[in-house]
């Protein structure tokens, strides 16, 4: 009897054995793929950069959002720097506002609101239907550019997005009246998108949109996807 049990345990622990060396020398599962595409940070300077954070070749555009240029650079781009620049995690692109006026502090201002997952969703909507809401501007009253006068900074932001149907834009993306103008009333982000504005003119020489940068160096002439594509095309061989 002890013979047999001493048998069957050396049998068992065999059987351990086998199932322990072939567990370790298992290969392990693939580390899931990030989808770069939904991956979105804000930034310290409050801008906001979507793709790998640490992909090799960085790509920063300084938009106006009533820049038309920054517009069309938009229809033209955005699908292909998804799939052949952001998906790869090889390309990262961060978009920081470039302020020209009220009209186009009080658009990044509602870019800006909600969690950063919204900001380029928002972002393209708002380049996407320019020529709408910026159609308003040609019949303005005296009455409205009265209101866009007003010395209170929300009152102001209010009004611009309440003449030119941004309030109806951004309620169809999901948002209340009651949040939308309380990210109008942010004079600290205002402020601080201002300076911003300043510093790109002075550091990165930016005076006009869209302007880029390409792993911190400014790109002179490019001013459109065609004259940018080539160069990043270059960087990621």
């Amino acid at each position: 009897m002890r013979t047999l049990l001493k048998t069957m345990g050396l049998f068992l622990a065999a059987l351990l054995g086998v199932a322990l060396l072939t567990a370790a020398t298992k290969p392990a599962a693939p580390a899931p793929k990030v989808n770069w595409n939904n991956v979105v940070v804000r930034t310290p300077l409050d801008s906001h950069l979507l793709g790998n954070p640490d992909a090799p070749v960085k790509l920063v555009e300084y938009i106006s959002y009533t820049c038309p240029h920054c517009a069309h650079f938009e229809e033209e781009s955005d699908a292909q720097l998804r799939i052949g620049f952001i998906a790869t995690g090889k390309g990262s692109i961060e978009v920081r506002s470039f302020l020209r006026d009220p009209i186009d502090l009080t658009v990044a201002l509602l870019t800006h609101c909600g969690p950063a997952s919204k900001f380029f969703g928002n972002h393209s909507a708002f380049l996407r239907h320019q020529t709408t809401w910026m159609a308003p501007l040609a019949s303005l009253t005296e009455a409205q550019k009265a209101r866009w006068s007003n010395t209170d900074f929300g009152a102001r932001t209010r009004a611009i997005a309440s003449d030119l149907g941004l309030y109806s834009l951004m309620e169809a993306r999901g948002y209340g009246r009651v949040e939308l103008d309380r990210c109008l009333a942010d004079k600290g982000l205002a402020d601080r998108l201002a300076k911003n504005t300043k510093e790109a003119g002075q550091k990165d020489f930016v005076n006009g949109t869209p302007s880029f940068l390409l792993n911190g160096v400014p790109l002179s002439g490019t001013y459109s996807w065609a004259t940018l594509k080539p160069q990043l095309e270059a960087r990621l061989r």
